[in-house]
């Protein structure tokens, strides 16, 4: 990939993609979430290629999609045909797998392409809001079994690299992820418990301290108030370390507000 002038640096992203297929089925409680992603790409630049990594894919070694075209990988059960149905015929990007590979490797990171798997739910249903054409090579990397904080840290930091390219990185997942907390009705009920890890969030990625101190409160976030009702598993808290880990400054806040009943949020580098 070429490189770019300072003005074409990367974009980061980390943000709340939501309930499986609803918000693409038009759910009512996905609105703000569906308004803000249409919105977004008239807040960054339109990147060369996207790498998403998803909260719905966990390897023992990192792995990166290297297949040219994607097929759909249909993630979730229980929903209307047309869930199904959905494409999103954006295609792949097998060298910048193999790039990303090799910048893991030299970051003592093992590193695997899979040339087979295809888009899960975490990178098709947000970029179709956002870029509907699939006219954007678009790759996915893997969350590491085991969930260690530090080692998603460390992922990003091996791929450091990639701040001086036209590259959008996303870490595709929910700042609220408690299931059987979630209002499937979509009613916005006050939750403290909610707003408390939400707020501590936005303390940590967005607060004027050394990176090296955002870094560690990341790792040791099972600390922060309301850490396990927010995040019973941490699945789809980690893609926001790996963000953080290829940064060197605070974060936006672009999003703050409710999806399936639950304060989420969206962070912009």
């Amino acid at each position: 990939m070429k490189q770019n002038s300072p003005e074409k640096k990367a974009q980061i992203v980390y943000f709340s993609h939501g309930g499986g297929p609803l918000p693409i089925l038009g759910d009512a409680s996905h609105q703000a979430m569906v308004d803000f992603m249409l919105q977004l790409p008239s807040q960054i630049r339109k990147p060369d290629v996207i790498l998403v990594i998803s909260a719905h894919w966990e390897e023992s070694t990192a792995t990166l999609l290297g297949a040219h075209t994607p097929p759909m990988l249909y993630d979730y059960y229980g929903f209307p045909d047309e869930a199904y149905e959905i494409t999103y015929p954006a295609p792949g990007s097998p060298a910048l797998a193999n790039r990303l590979s090799e910048l893991l490797h030299k970051g003592n990171i093992p590193a695997h392409i899979n040339s087979e798997r295809g888009f899960d739910h975490g990178l098709f249903i947000p970029l179709k809001l956002m870029y509907p054409q699939a006219d954007i090579p678009s790759l996915q990397l893997s969350l590491l079994r085991g969930l260690k904080p530090s080692a998603h840290i460390d992922l990003g930091k091996a791929l450091r690299e990639l701040m001086q390219e036209n590259i959008l990185v996303i870490g595709s997942g929910f700042s609220f992820h408690n299931m059987s907390a979630f209002s499937w009705q979509g009613i916005d009920a006050p939750d403290p418990a909610n707003d408390a890890f939400q707020n501590w969030l936005i303390e940590v990625c967005t607060g004027p301290m050394p990176q090296s101190e955002r870094e560690q409160l990341l790792i040791k976030w099972e600390k922060a108030p309301s850490a396990h009702y927010c995040h019973p598993r941490e699945e789809h808290l980690l893609p926001l370390h790996v963000c953080v880990g290829m940064v060197d400054k605070p974060a936006e806040v672009i999003f703050d507000d409710h999806i399936l009943g639950k304060r989420a949020l969206a962070f912009l580098w």
